[in-house]
């Protein structure tokens, strides 16, 4: 045996092939980094979704639970090509496609479960993590919209999608307080987002305002009464210092945002029909409040680029009355 061959033996490493019938036999790292979830978590959602989306049979080698819920994480957290993901588990793209469906539709389930406005927190705790921030009083919730580029659908309907920067996109409006609270993901991206929360008050305020009148709270972001709006050419002083701690407030919503879409990389880019992509926003907004209950790990955000170039407007008398006595009594 020549000396070449004995060294290349001594070096040689024995390949252990991964069974495909079970997607965690890897290592805690490669399942973080591929799942967006730990492997305790990606049982758990497993667990939460086997009845379902479980195949009634193994006819003609059906994808097992595991696998079906572990291409659909792999899909939303990176957002790359169906046949891509194919490749990797040896499946066909309508496969794929058929697996990651069943996964969102089947997350649709749980929007009122994992999503409770105003929180599964009581409000007087609310306020109070709200008010360490910045020292913004009685909030129990932030209000924003970002927008989540699609493909440009086809139909008399596209330029409906393109929004202010010439991109087709769909216009989420949330809710937040340090996780999701509430979300509406079916506006297309040329909305403003003053006419979406007109929108939503014929749906959502009269329940809201309920609940937070029944809470005896001066000022939130929920409804227009006690929607708080900054100055638009604040006095030095007092106004200015309002100015800034809700900036400083609002600014929660916007690292929600960032912290979405780099945990869950797809919602930088759907390539999926307006009604589809609604739902794997749905899908994604209530993963994310699985993975903040849940302690999952946070991902790295950056400074985030503001997705309103025209801020909403929705000053009401009421609600300047209660911005005067905010800044009279707090600031």
């Amino acid at each position: 045996m020549s000396c070449a061959r004995i060294i290349r033996r001594a070096f040689q490493i024995n390949r252990v092939l991964r069974d495909r019938q079970d997607p965690l036999a890897q290592r805690e790292s490669v399942i973080v980094e591929r799942y967006r979830f730990s492997r305790e978590g990606v049982i758990y959602i497993i667990n939460l979704l086997e009845p379902h989306i479980k195949c009634s049979t193994r006819r003609s080698r059906a994808l097992t639970t595991a696998q079906t819920v572990c291409i659909a994480l792999r899909f939303f957290a990176s957002g790359t090509f169906l046949y891509t993901i194919g490749d990797g588990e040896n499946l066909v793209k309508s496969a794929v496609c058929r697996a990651i469906r069943k996964v969102y539709l089947a997350l649709k389930q749980f929007l009122g479960v994992f999503l409770v406005f105003p929180s599964h927190l009581r409000p007087q705790v609310a306020k109070q993590n709200f008010f360490a921030i910045a020292g913004f009083p009685n909030v129990i919730g932030a209000i924003d919209c970002t927008h989540i580029p699609i493909k440009a659908p086809p139909g008399p309907n596209e330029g409906d999608f393109v929004n202010r920067k010439g991109v087709h996109s769909v216009n989420v409006w949330c809710v937040t307080l340090f996780h999701i609270t509430n979300v509406e993901a079916k506006w297309p991206g040329s909305v403003h987002d003053s006419r979406i929360f007109r929108g939503l008050t014929k749906l959502h305020f009269s329940i809201i305002q309920g609940i937070l009148m029944g809470s005896c709270l001066e000022t939130g972001y929920a409804c227009r009464q006690y929607f708080m709006t900054p100055f638009p050419d604040p006095n030095p002083g007092p106004q200015t210092r309002y100015n800034a701690a809700l900036a400083r407030t609002r600014a929660h919503i916007e690292m929600t945002f960032g912290q979405l879409k780099e945990r869950f990389q797809c919602l930088k880019s759907l390539r999926a029909a307006p009604d589809r992509a609604c739902d794997i926003i749905v899908a994604c907004a209530i993963l994310h409040n699985i993975a903040t209950i849940r302690k999952e790990r946070i991902p790295v955000v950056g400074v985030q680029p503001d997705d309103d170039l025209q801020p909403v407007h929705l000053d009401q008398p009421s609600g300047r009355a209660a911005r005067d006595r905010i800044v009279e009594h707090h600031f």
